[in-house]
């Protein structure tokens, strides 16, 4: 029977595409072994994802994707994604079972490769005596986080939301409480309870493989190495493989636009704004931006989405055209025509990012997003939207010293002249030549991480070695 490495992620793309990039590097050291990814119909409700599976499959036939059937009373989409990602999971346990059983009738399961947020269907794989791995696809730094979390957020003397402290963690800055994410801040919630499991699993796997690479974060590989986020026991073997990116993963539609007029620009002039999969602006916000840009004077592309509804909360995942005449400041478009783009709803972000006119990016603070940045040398201004990214932040702009820090109301608003004030910075001041440069140092290492005998293909050997060695 053939070996399969059974792979599970959580749903949003950049969470499948950090899966399936990691299915492919397997592969491509041991073409002995092949993948089964398991996608709910959630993963692929989306005409961009169904177009990315079917393109997997078609190049790359060691890659496949089962699809698990429809559940007969789903989470409903409108509650908050984090929670809608642990109910699926969790209603999906028995028929994760089953399915695990039925695979290994015809193949020997090696192991399963869990997305973090995917952590309900580990006592599963326990169950069934499966070696189960963990695939974190944030950096060494929130891997590091989450496995102390069963440490340090029980013994605080109250919830999160709640208290006014600093989060002190083994190789990293302090970190405010109110920077944690929403999930962590009422120690009675669902979402706080399934935090602390996942935690506690995490330290009890096989191993940890993160999307991260040797040179970015060497205090926080320095830690987990030293066992300091893990006090009660060993802290699993972990894996440094990344960066897990892809170039461009949605439909064709606005390359040409985007790429064309980018090659127009002068070298390294070019701000790019766009903020993630889920990133949803309020039209207020939007105005915002649109004055900053003006005041900044810098040449930018941005990428404009609508606003999330007021009244109702429609699919997480829903995209629908702007009326861009409508959301941004009468006469913008055409005042701004000759140093600025406006995309609607989305961009290839990877390709956009490696292009030689692109010298600043503000980001979300989603780590697929750093990565791609990190990976071309391009600098960020950080402007955390949800989930973990506050956090995020404190990592990229204190600990790496990769970004500049946006000053933001407590709601998380940010005014047109702070914006045009940070753009300038990074653009044309000295402390904004400071983190260019940095970055462009861990470009030179993102990219000699992933040649052969760079840190995170000997990563991939040792995972391979380690996956192989499974007795079943």
């Amino acid at each position: 029977m053939e070996n399969v490495i059974v792979m599970f992620p959580s749903l949003g793309m950049g969470h499948l595409i950090s899966m399936v990039e990691l299915g492919e590097l397997i592969i491509t050291h041991d073409p002995s072994l092949s993948i089964t990814i398991l996608l709910t119909p959630t993963h692929y409700e989306t005409t961009s994802t169904a177009n990315y599976i079917k393109t997997v499959t078609g190049t790359t036939p060691s890659i496949t994707f089962h699809h698990l059937p429809p559940l007969h009373h789903p989470p409903h989409s409108s509650i908050p994604f984090f929670d809608l990602v642990y109910q699926l999971i969790n209603q999906y346990k028995p028929i994760v079972g089953d399915t695990l059983q039925v695979i290994s009738e015809k193949s020997t399961i090696k192991a399963v490769i869990l997305d973090f947020l995917s952590n309900n269907a580990f006592e599963v794989c326990r169950s069934l005596n499966i070696t189960t791995y963990y695939l974190f696809t944030g950096g060494a730094f929130s891997a590091g986080i989450m496995l102390y979390l069963r440490t340090v957020l029980p013994n605080l003397p109250g919830s999160l939301k709640d208290l006014k402290c600093y989060i002190e963690a083994p190789g990293t800055p302090p970190i405010y409480s109110r920077d944690m994410p929403l999930t962590m801040h009422d120690r009675n919630s669902d979402s706080y309870k399934n935090l602390i499991s996942t935690s506690e699993n995490m330290a009890k796997c096989s191993g940890v493989i993160v999307n991260t690479f040797a040179g970015l974060e060497p205090r926080v590989m320095k830690a987990l190495a030293n066992g300091e986020y893990v006090k009660d026991g060993p802290t699993p073997p972990t894996y440094y493989v990344g960066p897990l990116i892809k170039g461009n993963s949605g439909d064709n539609n606005g390359d040409d636009k985007c790429l064309e007029w980018l090659s127009l620009q002068p070298s390294k002039s070019v701000v790019v704004l766009i903020f993630g999969s889920l990133g949803k602006l309020k039209k207020d916000q939007l105005m915002e931006i649109a004055n900053g840009l003006e005041k900044s004077e810098q040449r930018f592309l941005w990428v404009v989405r609508n606003p999330p509804p007021e009244n109702e909360k429609g699919h997480v995942f829903e995209l629908k055209d702007p009326d861009l005449d409508e959301l941004l400041p009468a006469g913008f478009l055409d005042r701004t025509k000759e140093k600025g783009l406006v995309v609607k709803n989305w961009a290839p972000q990877g390709e956009i990012l490696r292009h030689e006119s692109v010298g600043g990016f503000v980001c979300h603070c989603g780590w697929n997003s750093v990565l791609e940045a990190m990976h071309a040398g391009v600098p960020l201004v950080a402007w955390p939207l949800y989930a973990e990214q506050k956090m995020n932040r404190v990592h990229l702009v204190e600990g790496i010293k990769v970004a500049l820090k946006l000053k933001m109301s407590e709601e998380g608003f940010v005014t047109a002249e702070e914006l045009a004030e940070r753009l300038r910075e990074l653009m044309e001041e000295e402390s904004g030549r400071k983190i260019r440069d940095h970055v462009l140092e861990m470009s030179v290492c993102a990219k000699a991480a992933m040649v052969d005998g760079g840190s995170s293909r000997v990563a991939i050997a040792e995972l391979v070695e380690s996956l192989k060695s499974v007795r079943v």
